[in-house]
């Protein structure tokens, strides 16, 4: 009795099946969408949604009121400025010069403007025969808050010293009346001249305040791959999954092992390999390509942390998910992180669902940190402090989250099985 070998299926045949087409379809399609309307939801329009823009005002002019007025020059600059937030856009801080460096230095406000000490005098001076001399209003900017960030801030206060110019330039011209020349009359049209500095400057090889931000992807990746190829080379190893290499394909005997074991192993190999990968991040971008960083022990031993939190969280997905967890940790670790990290774009200049993400995804938290150690001297208020507690947070939550899921799972007699042929 003989019997005929099972016909080999073909691929023109297998595409009149609908049913092969529809999840596929549908995933795909679904994920593309979701991409689109997060990363470019994000991006769109950064001036309309700008909200608060935290940026100082300073007002060091001490000088005598002008004849007739109350309040000297800087006074009634500073009051009109403050209470013109440009359409909500600015989130104007009173403060003094020397809380304002503070606050540059830390990273807490995007940048500042400045009314010098005798402006009044110097605005006065200008009604004077054969004034020539403009007044000055200083503009700084905070380059290590991204380059975009400090953009908008420096937009916004220029303009804002502008107007204040051209207020000023209008009772100037009224009080000077028929005495002053065209010359004059030109000067005071617009008296104050605003220049800009950097409040707080940064390394040349810092990528315009951008290197943070890509640093952080970078320990954001290495977690997330790293744990993604540990868990798949652990499963491969202990014969739960096929090793498939082009047209080679092996299967290893399948190990007795507790979906806990499994996860333990899995965690434990990651700790030791995130110490070679962060390593090599670190080699990478300072010692080949010269990226601008000081506290390079801190910066290694964050860099780790970093990159283990990830990886962890990565591990404990997984166990909980199975096949869908490199999906879900995919969302969880950079589809949602990116555009809530502020890192290109300032949260203030994000749409709302993107700020309340910030409050809670990885990257935004990791990415302050970093950004603290690189631009800011490692100040533990310039985002430091908060981002250790979060990276401590989320690796108690990823051992938490894994090993009760796990425990769950074989509590429940949910074992590892082997996939058969059908």
């Amino acid at each position: 009795m003989s019997t005929s070998a099972t016909p080999e299926a073909r691929a023109t045949t297998l595409l009149r099946r609908p049913r092969l087409w529809v999840a596929p379809t549908i995933l795909t399609g679904l994920l593309a969408l979701l991409l689109s309307l997060l990363y470019m939801g994000g991006v769109v329009n950064p001036n309309a949604d700008l909200r608060d823009l935290p940026i100082a005002l300073v007002n060091d002019d001490l000088g005598k009121p002008p004849p007739g007025q109350r309040e000297n020059l800087g006074t009634q600059i500073a009051a009109a400025i403050a209470s013109d937030d440009a359409g909500g856009k600015a989130g104007w801080r009173r403060l003094t010069r020397a809380q304002a460096q503070d606050q540059l230095d830390s990273g807490k406000i995007y940048g500042a403007l400045v009314i010098p000490a005798g402006f009044t005098d110097s605005v006065t001076a200008l009604t004077s025969p054969g004034a020539t001399r403009q007044p000055m209003i200083t503009v700084l900017t905070n380059p290590g808050k991204g380059s975009l960030g400090s953009s908008l801030a420096s937009q916004i206060t220029t303009q804002a010293a502008h107007r204040a110019s051209r207020s000023v330039g209008q009772q100037l011209t009224a009080s000077a009346g028929a005495r002053a020349d065209t010359t004059t009359k030109l000067l005071l049209a617009d008296p104050v001249d605003v220049v800009t500095q950097i409040g707080h400057p940064i390394g040349a090889h810092s990528g315009l305040g951008l290197t943070a931000f890509y640093y952080t992807l970078l320990l954001v990746l290495a977690g997330f791959m790293g744990g993604n190829v540990i868990s798949s080379s652990v499963d491969t190893a202990l014969g739960y999954a096929d090793n498939e290499i082009g047209p080679w394909h092996t299967r290893r005997p399948t190990v007795p092992i507790s979906r806990t074991q499994t996860l333990l192993l899995k965690m434990l190999m990651t700790a030791g390999i995130t110490f070679v990968s962060t390593a090599l991040v670190l080699l990478a971008c300072v010692t080949l390509l010269g990226m601008d960083a000081s506290h390079l022990p801190l910066l290694w031993i964050y860099s780790y942390c970093a990159a283990l939190a990830v990886g962890l969280g990565v591990q404990a997905i997984n166990a909980a998910f199975g096949g869908l967890g490199q999906l879900v940790s995919m969302f969880v670790f950079i589809v949602l992180g990116l555009p809530s990290s502020g890192a290109t774009i300032p949260l203030q200049a994000v749409p709302g669902f993107y700020r309340f993400l910030s409050h809670f995804e990885p990257m935004r938290q990791l990415g302050d940190g970093v950004r603290a150690i690189l631009y800011f001297d490692a100040r533990a208020d310039a985002g430091l402090a908060r981002a250790w507690v979060m990276i401590a947070i989320g690796t108690v939550l990823a051992l938490a989250f894994g090993f009760a899921m796990t425990a769950y799972y074989d509590r429940k007699g949910h074992k590892r099985f082997t996939p058969q042929p059908a």
